[in-house]
């Protein structure tokens, strides 16, 4: 006979021991690993290398679905539970599939609960005391003292752990006994450790952000005072005044949640982890390049942004804003704008006067039909620059 190592023999009695050797130990209360040898309606027999083949009680059987069942196939190596070996009234090995699973599930608690990590858990019930999870095949308890998530409000808490039942908690194992069947969770404890680790990666993020940078991100809020902007790993904010280069009243009126947009990082505040984000900044400042858009005497359509007592405030193709003075609203004497125009009301304006350096556009309602009484304007306001230059050589 062939040696496995070179030319040399083995004997039978070496041949033997190498088998013996290779067999497992077969114990009651051990898991040991066997192959399916055959199945039928209630039973499943297994061979663990024993003497004789092993049974899967149909009782044990029980706590399993059907489908559960199905998927297990003669060939199939599987784990399973020694409960007590064969007698001389017993031709088989007792062996229990569910037994194997659930102290396979105790094995890993002990490993979560010494590592501390986080695991997901389904609600499958409650008692007086807290929620009832699983873990596996094992069922754990989440002590309401350990919950966060639950807000009672006009609720009892009764009414609240219900309609928790289906739902997934991230949790942390606070307490493994096997002996005991105590598997216990904490939800306040995974919540703090999920703080501290969002905490780390805020800061992290905040390292690697600079000043002046553009970063892509998603619009997630809208508030009067601005937008708030996930920007991949904290969400920073647009105040109103750095959303465009015109007035605006409300984020509304430039963004929806949901938006897709770039920012411009304006300011990173480390010890208080905020972020100042800019969307006008990313845009020329509209006063720079003001005739590059606009001419004197060009008709445009505006929209009226602010009403006050001296006139009308609108704005231009979103980009520029100007004045409708009271006195060029109407060809009728007024006592206030709202007696003509209305907040978010679309109109046509003539552009009378443009002032870059101090950022400042004259604009008129009157004078867009009528081109007699804009060329007196024109007239009267090139007369007002002349006779204002000759005082100034003077």
């Amino acid at each position: 006979m062939a040696g496995v190592e070179g030319d040399e023999t083995m004997s039978m009695a070496e041949l033997l021991a190498q088998e013996e050797a290779s067999l497992q130990t077969i114990v009651p209360g051990t898991i040991v690993k066997g192959v399916v040898a055959s199945k039928r309606a209630g039973e499943i027999y297994v061979d663990i290398g024993a003497k004789y083949e092993g049974l899967v009680e149909p009782k044990d059987l029980d706590n399993f679905d059907s489908e559960e069942i199905a998927q297990i196939k003669v060939g199939d190596t599987i784990p399973v539970y020694v409960l007590r070996m064969q007698t001389d009234e017993e031709d088989h090995i007792r062996l229990s599939l569910s037994q194997a699973r659930a102290e396979k599930d105790w094995d890993d608690a002990e490993e979560l609960f010494k590592a501390g990590d986080i695991v997901e858990s389904e609600v499958i019930g409650n008692n007086k005391g807290g929620l009832i999870v699983s873990f596996g095949h094992v069922r754990g308890f989440v002590p309401g003292s350990q919950l966060t998530s639950v807000q009672y409000s006009s609720q009892n808490k009764a009414e609240r752990w219900d309609e928790l039942t289906g739902e997934t908690l991230q949790l942390k194992i606070i307490e493994v006994d096997r002996t005991r069947n105590r598997l216990i969770f904490s939800e306040r404890a995974a919540s703090d450790d999920l703080r501290k680790e969002k905490a780390k990666e805020k800061a992290k993020f905040l390292d690697d952000l600079n000043e002046g940078d553009v970063r892509a991100g998603q619009v997630t809020s809208l508030a009067d005072f601005g937008a708030f902007v996930d920007i991949g790993g904290i969400d920073g904010l647009i105040h109103l005044s750095e959303l465009a280069w015109t007035h605006v009243s409300h984020p509304s009126e430039i963004l929806n949640v949901g938006d897709e947009i770039d920012v411009y990082i304006l300011k990173v505040e480390h010890d208080q982890q905020r972020v100042a984000l800019s969307l006008k900044r990313l845009q020329p400042e509209p006063w720079s390049e003001v005739f590059d858009h606009y001419q004197i005497n060009q008709v445009v359509d505006a929209t009226i942004t602010k009403l006050t007592n001296f006139g009308a405030f609108a704005r231009i193709d979103n980009r520029i804003e100007g004045l409708i003075h009271i006195s060029e609203i109407s060809e009728k004497n007024i006592a206030h704008p709202k007696d003509v125009v209305s907040e978010d009301q679309e109109v046509k304006v003539r552009i009378i006067h443009i002032d870059p350096e101090r950022r400042r556009m004259g604009l008129s309602m009157k004078q867009v039909e009528d081109q007699e009484n804009w060329s007196e304007y024109q007239e009267n306001h090139d007369a007002d620059s002349t006779e204002s230059d000759e005082a100034s050589e003077a």
